[in-house]
């Protein structure tokens, strides 16, 4: 359950969104952002909003008329660009000639522009996908038929051009190993420093450039791994060791 956030937290947030307002609007449109980002949409009320916008309610209202057209504005901001990116390279990436090649040029199209995305407005790419982790695990119908809205034509783009690319491969294996891409992502750009702390330095989590190619990398051989009915049986599950703790 995510907690509520509290009113000293929501007048600092207020003090953040005043100092980079342009106008009204999008102050709200940062402050809730912010919020969404870091309390869930569920915990997050219209007055939070105003408050820490520097605004009143009835602003919150007017511009966006409710919270789910605010949220949806800000799924557009964002994603309007990175689909459209995607998109110009996933037609670039499908001209490629080589299979092999133009795997991981349509995975490279479908990563990059998360990581790009943070040039493209205030506040930056981890922050959105922050905020997507949280709408995601929410299971709030009105949060789930926006990103289905904005995300779900691009994602049979790629899982197209995937399958065009492996036709072996049954279309809904596809689907899920790229379900797991999408999860690898969120994780990847919201806690970098976890690959800084578990290689003991040895690597930069915040190396976007890296973080790509080895994303890539690992994506395009689970895409080419058996068929799930063909494959070897599962391995047994080793004795005393929980997944908590092996993914922490």
């Amino acid at each position: 359950m995510v907690r509520k956030p509290a009113k000293s937290g929501m007048k600092a947030d207020a003090k953040v969104a005043s100092t980079r307002k342009p106008n009204m609007r999008e102050a709200i449109l940062a402050a809730a952002e912010e919020l969404f980002s870091t309390y869930g949409f569920n915990a997050v009320s219209v007055r939070d909003i105003a408050q820490a916008a520097g605004a009143n309610p009835g602003s919150v209202t007017y511009h966006f008329k409710t919270k789910d057209g605010l949220l949806l504005e800000i799924y557009r901001r964002h994603c309007g660009p990175m689909n459209r990116r995607r998109s110009e390279l996933l037609a670039a990436a499908r001209r490629v000639r080589d299979l092999q090649d133009r795997l991981e040029a349509i995975v490279r199209a479908y990563v990059l522009p998360a990581f790009t995305s943070g040039s493209d407005l205030t506040g930056g790419g981890t922050r959105f996908t922050r905020l997507r982790a949280i709408m995601s695990a929410e299971g709030n119908e009105v949060v789930r038929k926006i990103i289905a809205q904005t995300f779900d034509d691009t994602s049979h783009a790629f899982i197209d051009a995937i399958h065009e690319s492996l036709p072996h491969i049954p279309r809904t294996d596809l689907v899920w190993r790229g379900h797991f891409l999408l999860g690898a992502l969120y994780y990847t750009l919201v806690t970098p420093e976890r690959i800084s702390r578990l290689s003991r330095g040895s690597a930069d989590g915040t190396d976007a450039g890296h973080a790509i190619e080895e994303l890539v990398r690992a994506t395009v051989a689970a895409l080419q791994a058996a068929p799930v009915d063909q494959g070897a049986p599962a391995p047994r599950k080793a004795p005393g060791v929980s997944l908590g703790r092996m993914l922490t």
